[in-house]
C-alpha cells in the first residue's frame, strides 16, 4: 500500500523552517543566539552578505527578514524565492517547485513528469557510479565524522560501507561529499544510488542531504554490517535495525554496542540499514521479504513522522506474515529528535511532536 499522497499540511508538520533556510543556501548565525535563531548567507569569500538575513519565528515554522516583519512559512518562503533553490527553472510552476524541493528533503518519492518550462531539463539517467571518484581513505571519511560525534572506532567498524565520492564535472569543479551506497536486498552486488550527505558548516550542520542523481531511492537501502567487509546472505540474517539516516545508525551502533548481549538478535549477525529518508513501501517490503527469519527493530525519529513510518511498517509486516513479536519499536528519550542528537546529547530540540516512541519500561512490539 503505497503512503498517502503529502500536502502542504503534511510539509509543515515534518519539514521546519531551518531545514528550508539551509537548504537555500544559509547558515546559522551563532552571534544571535538560540532563543530566536537566525540565518545568513555567506559570499565566495567567506564573509556575511549584509542585508541578507532571516530571523526563525512561530517556534521553528516561520522566519522574517529584518527590517520588515513579514512572515514566510516554509510554503510561502519557496514560493517567494525560487531562485534560492537548485529545484527550480525558469517557468516552473511555483507549485511544482514547493513540491519537488520538500518532497526532495523528505526523500518522498514523486512521481515524475515532464515539467512544464521553457527550456525543459533533460529527463535523469539511471544512476552511474563511474561519474564519481571514490576514497575510502579513513583521513577523508573522519573530517565528516568527527563533527557528527561519531569516534574512530566506529568508523572503523562501518568503514566498508562508505566513502566520499567526489563529482566529477564539466566545469572542472569539486564537491566531495560522504557517501552511503545503496542497494536491493535482492541484488547485493549492484550500487544503485548513494545516500548523500555534504560536509558540516562552522555550525555543525551538513550542507546538504539527499540522494545522488538518478538513485533508486524507492527500493535502494543503505545496509551495513559492522566490524565485517561484506553483508551476509539476507536469509541468514537475524536481526535488521531501521533507521532514517546512516549517521543515526553509527550513532544508535555506538550509544548501545555495549549492550547488545541484551539483544541477542542484534548481537551476532545483524545489519544496521538506512531508508535515507522517508522509508518507502518498496524498501520495506523488499528487506521483509528477503529476511525472513529476523527480527526488526525500529529506530526511526523521534517525531510524528517517525511514528508513522513504525505504523506503517507494522502494517507491511503482518501483510507479508511476519510474526508481530519479531517487530519491535526500539525507545529514545523525549528530549532527543534522533540517534546522532543522542550520541551528541543535543537536547534542545523544541517541536511539540516529540513524544516517547515507546511507553516506560521499553520496547514496544
Amino acid at each position: 500500500m503505497p503512503l498517502p499522497k503529502l500536502t502542504y499540511e503534511d510539509f509543515k508538520a515534518r519539514l521546519s523552517i531551518q531545514e528550508v533556510l539551509q537548504d537555500a543556501g544559509y547558515r546559522l548565525n551563532r552571534k544571535d543566539g538560540l532563543r530566536y535563531p537566525s540565518y545568513v548567507r555567506v559570499g565566495a569569500d567567506g564573509r556575511r552578505v549584509g542585508g541578507d538575513k532571516f530571523i526563525v519565528s512561530g517556534h521553528g515554522t516561520c522566519c522574517f527578514q529584518p527590517p520588515e516583519r513579514k512572515n514566510y512559512n516554509i510554503i510561502s518562503f519557496i514560493k517567494t524565492h525560487p531562485y534560492l533553490f537548485s529545484d527550480y527553472r525558469p517557468g516552473m510552476s511555483l507549485d511544482r517547485l514547493v513540491n519537488v524541493v520538500c518532497h526532495r528533503l523528505l526523500n518522498q518519492p514523486l512521481e515524475e513528469r515532464q515539467a512544464r518550462v521553457f527550456n525543459p531539463v533533460k529527463e535523469h539517467k539511471p544512476f552511474d557510479l563511474s561519474e564519481y571518484e571514490i576514497s575510502r581513505e579513513q583521513k577523508d571519511l573522519a573530517r565528516f565524522m568527527i563533527a557528527r560525534g561519531i569516534h574512530k572506532s566506529t568508523q572503523e567498524a562501518f568503514a566498508p560501507y562508505m566513502f566520499v565520492a567526489t563529482k566529477k564535472r564539466e566545469d572542472g569543479k569539486r564537491y566531495g561529499n560522504i557517501a552511503f551506497p545503496l542497494r536491493k536486498p535482492d541484488d547485493l552486488t549492484k550500487i544503485i544510488g548513494l545516500e548523500v550527505r555534504g560536509f558540516p558548516n562552522k555550525e555543525g550542520k551538513t550542507s546538504y542531504k539527499g540522494m545522488a542523481a538518478g538513485s533508486n531511492s524507492s527500493e535502494g537501502l543503505w545496509m551495513a554490517i559492522p566490524g565485517k567487509d561484506d553483508l551476509p546472505k539476507m536469509e541468514n540474517v537475524k536481526g535488521v535495525a531501521w533507521f532514517e539516516s546512516a549517521y543515526d545508525a553509527m550513532a544508535f551502533y555506538e550509544i548501545h554496542r555495549g549492550a547488545f548481549d541484551e539483544y541477542p538478535h542484534l548481537a551476532a549477525n545483524a545489519i544496521f540499514v538506512s531508508t535515507g529518508g522517508t522509508p518507502t513501501d518498496g524498501q520495506m517490503k523488499g528487506l521483509l521479504a528477503a529476511t525472513p527469519k529476523a527480527h526488526h527493530f525500529l529506530c526511526f525519529d523521534n517525531d510524528k513522522a517517525g511514528r508513522e513510518f513504525c505504523a506503517n511498517f507494522h502494517k507491511l509486516a503482518q501483510a507479508q506474515g511476519i510474526d508481530a513479536d519479531c517487530v519491535y519499536d526500539f525507545p529514545l528519550l523525549p528530549c532527543y529528535k534522533d540517534w546522532n542528537d543522542a550520541l551528541q546529547q543535543k537536547t534542545n530540540y523544541t517541536g511539540d511532536e516529540v513524544v516517547p516512541l515507546t511507553p516506560k519500561g521499553g520496547m514496544r512490539r
